[in-house]
């Protein structure tokens, strides 16, 4: 299935259970693609996260079925998600700009957050470098934090980047490395899924080759894959970001390949982010078409 039907499945979904519990990961299974991936690819392409566009859909539905209506409060705010009519009036409010109770006023103005739909728009042709690699299976050796909660956080991410540097953990990790390591002398960010529902785990990592595991540190099995691999160039992050929105825009959707497997890599070879021509690169796994 290519990226574009299964975003827009996974939007499909969203909208046919916007009166139910959401899972995250069970959204991303539409996308055939891992929770944290999806909600990355998502939050690039839409401007805004998961999260918030469920959020932004089910108060505009709220706002049409208090309009001009004689329904409860409390009954719409339990419909939508929301455990108390206090809580779902806050974000009503934050929303449409007026209370839930005066939504039913005759002229009352409401905000309306409209359905996604996905649409392949086509532009003046631009070129992207890119490399195919296949990889055996292979190991990091990484330090790995757990993200709780379900939703992607950049903020957390870039908080444990900052901590990994600053309190020595990537240099550490850099004295791991063997004589032949699989990203070259590099860093990777990683997101490993975790069984747990609505978990991950992020790791900043190394190849590994063998030897004495430090405290601290934890192991982890990359399977087998053909990579596609993107060359960024310039400042960060606008330059990282821009890259991202390319591969699902332009790249995926007239490609020969598409993502399987949902994981991706973002390789750092250096780690001076404040270069306004710093270098990166983005490893997604694919398969042909």
């Amino acid at each position: 299935m290519d990226w574009v039907t299964g975003l827009q499945n996974a939007i499909d979904y969203m909208e046919e259970h916007l009166t139910e519990p959401l899972d995250y990961a069970e959204i991303a299974k539409r996308a055939y693609s891992s929770s944290f991936h999806f909600q990355r690819i998502f939050g690039i392409l839409c401007g805004y996260t998961v999260g918030e566009y469920i959020r932004m859909r089910r108060l505009t539905l709220a706002g049409s079925a208090l309009a001009g209506s004689d329904c409860r409060v409390v009954d719409v705010a339990l419909r939508y998600g929301y455990d108390s009519p206090e809580s779902f009036a806050r974000a009503f409010q934050r929303f449409h700009g007026i209370k839930p109770s005066q939504a039913r006023e005759n002229s009352a103005r409401l905000r309306s957050f409209s359905r996604l739909s996905v649409k392949l728009i086509l532009e003046g042709g631009r070129t992207m470098e890119y490399r195919i690699e296949k990889k055996d299976a292979f190991r990091v050796i990484a330090k790995k934090e757990r993200m709780q909660g379900g939703e992607v956080s950049p903020m957390e991410i870039q908080k444990l980047w900052s901590r990994c540097r600053s309190d020595g953990t990537i240099d550490a990790l850099c004295r791991c490395m063997g004589d032949k390591p699989v990203f070259g002398n590099a860093v990777a960010g990683i997101c490993l899924d975790n069984p747990q529902e609505g978990d991950f785990d992020y790791a900043i990592g190394v190849g590994y080759e063998g030897g004495e595991v430090p405290a601290g540190f934890a192991l982890a099995d990359i399977p087998a894959y053909t990579w596609v691999i993107f060359p960024c160039r310039g400042p960060m992050p606008e330059a990282f970001q821009e890259l991202w929105k390319r591969i699902y825009s332009e790249f995926f959707p007239t490609s020969e390949y598409q993502p399987a497997g949902g994981l991706c890599l973002e390789v750092y070879p250096g780690d001076n982010v404040n270069d306004q021509d710093y270098y990166c690169e983005i490893w997604i796994s694919a398969e042909k078409k």
